[in-house]
């Protein structure tokens, strides 16, 4: 029996949707979605942009010292709300672990989350990401809301908000890039 193009992508198609039923192997195949379709994040006109109520905010850091948000007041700040078993968190954290090598000397960032540890140290092992993370122990400021997962904030050096992303999203792109480096030079 001869297989023509058709037919293979019948067949293509078929085991990727049986894969996708599978509970062992769903997670995978939304996590490879979610990366396939994931845009750059779009950046809040200049005169729709909220600012950040206050910066008094105290952050547990999980693997690094803890912290009060008021440190970063003044700086560019990235604050990413995410969960170990979020497939369209799992699916972004390359792209922000890549901002993270490159950023992490200029601008701030937070990665919050209320997993717990052993979930969280295996998670970080296994992806070999070194990101800080944090739990928060007070109230968050407003507007900042991370009850959707995930959520990413970038924030000027004023504290209005140049970005909010609510879902997945290609945080190493160009455009992102260019719109840290801008906010860097300001």
């Amino acid at each position: 029996m001869k297989l023509d193009k058709n037919k293979i992508s019948n067949i293509v198609f078929v085991i990727f949707i049986i894969l996708f039923f599978i509970p062992t192997t769903r997670g995978m195949m939304q996590i490879v979605l979610t990366r396939i379709f994931s845009f750059s994040p779009s950046v809040v006109q200049v005169d729709d942009r909220t600012k950040i109520e206050g910066y008094s905010w105290k952050l547990h850091g999980v693997n690094t010292e803890t912290i009060n948000f008021k440190e970063a007041q003044g700086k560019v700040v990235l604050i990413n709300y995410w969960a170990t078993w979020c497939p369209p968190c799992i699916a972004e954290m390359p792209s922000l672990q890549k901002l993270y090598n490159d950023y992490n000397k200029d601008v701030a960032f937070f990665f919050v989350t209320t997993d717990d540890d052993p979930e969280l140290n295996k998670f970080m092992n296994d992806k070999s990401y070194n990101f800080p993370i944090y739990r928060s122990l007070s109230a968050t400021p407003k507007p900042l809301n991370g009850t959707s997962l995930p959520t990413t904030y970038l924030i000027d050096k004023k504290g209005h908000i140049v970005i909010e992303k609510t879902g997945a999203a290609d945080w190493n792109s160009a455009s992102t890039r260019k719109t840290i480096d801008k906010l860097l030079k300001e």
